[in-house]
């Protein structure tokens, strides 16, 4: 490396001398001169004059002399910010997140993460779980938040909450008034659904086909809150999270249709590219992440 190079030529300048710098530098006298021939074939010049009392600088070497001294003090000044940033939580965060956790959980824990790490600059982008995955692949993002599955051989994928999702309908919709409803009832109902690549929209599309559903008419949305919205409405059924329906559940605006043995959950993911280098900001974020406790049925 051109800094060991420099590093033994600034050595030998400062002590007038191979030997003391050999020395110095826990080299053999061999290993200094040929640093310095390699350093000379380099720069194309010769760099030093050598006589057995003393080592004098050419006009060359007084010249590389200077700069190398400024080299070494950037190289240094850089290894020590990147321990800082290794071992401080600051610096920066590039985080991506899906609709249903960038919107409904994603706000409390920037709040709380913020407020015990005050010095990390966060930027948060939100996007279908598919759109998250691929930015982070492509090293956009340092972190991503999604749901669903994730099958990329080059991601790391780690499990951090169990989300519940529910059948929700209008009130007046024929479904809202019975307590208990049978699979097969759900046939040739029109459904609300996010766009494709959304990880509530995969959910919706195994559901619909395991089940051997036929589907009337569907609607297509690509945020949770306009499916959530359009059900308010009256135009459909849908199947999200419980997390983004609760406030409307709570209000009456929108009814929970329970399932005959029939419990969604799935999983809320943290992922990051396996060769992606965890600084101290990802590891306290991902540290925070897991802390989280469960929402409540």
């Amino acid at each position: 490396m051109i800094v060991e190079t420099l590093k033994v030529f600034v050595t030998v300048t400062e002590q007038s001398n191979f030997s003391r710098a050999a020395e110095l530098l826990n080299l053999s006298q061999p290993g200094v001169s040929l640093h310095i021939r390699n350093l000379e074939q380099e720069m194309g010049a010769k760099l030093m004059h050598r006589s057995p009392k003393q080592v004098k600088l050419t006009e060359a070497g007084a010249i590389l002399y200077n700069k190398a001294k400024q080299i070494l003090s950037l190289y240094d000044n850089a290894k020590q910010e990147i321990q800082l940033l290794q071992n401080a939580v600051t610096g920066s965060l590039k985080i991506g997140a899906s609709f249903t956790i960038g919107e409904y959980v994603m706000p409390r824990l920037l709040a709380e993460f913020t407020s015990l790490y005050p010095q990390v600059d966060i930027q948060v982008n939100i996007g279908n779980t598919e759109e998250i995955i691929q930015a982070v692949r492509t090293n956009e993002l340092d972190l991503g938040l999604v749901e669903g599955s994730v099958n990329q051989i080059d991601i790391e994928v780690l499990p951090y909450m169990k989300d519940e999702m529910i059948l929700v309908a209008p009130p007046d919709h024929p479904l809202s008034s019975l307590r208990l409803v049978e699979p097969e009832m759900l046939q040739d109902q029109v459904w609300v659904l996010r766009e494709g690549g959304s990880g509530t929209r995969a959910f919706s599309d195994a559901f619909i086909h395991d089940a051997s559903l036929s589907v009337k008419r569907a609607y297509i949305f690509n945020s949770s809150q306009g499916v959530k919205e359009s059900v308010a409405a009256g135009l459909g059924i849908a199947i999200l999270s419980r997390l983004v329906v609760r406030k409307e559940l709570d209000s009456g605006e929108i009814r929970d249709i329970p399932i005959k043995e029939t419990r969604f959950t799935r999983d809320f993911l943290m992922i990051h590219g396996k060769k992606t280098a965890m600084t101290m900001a990802m590891n306290m974020f991902v540290q925070k992440l897991l802390s989280q406790p469960q929402p409540p049925a």
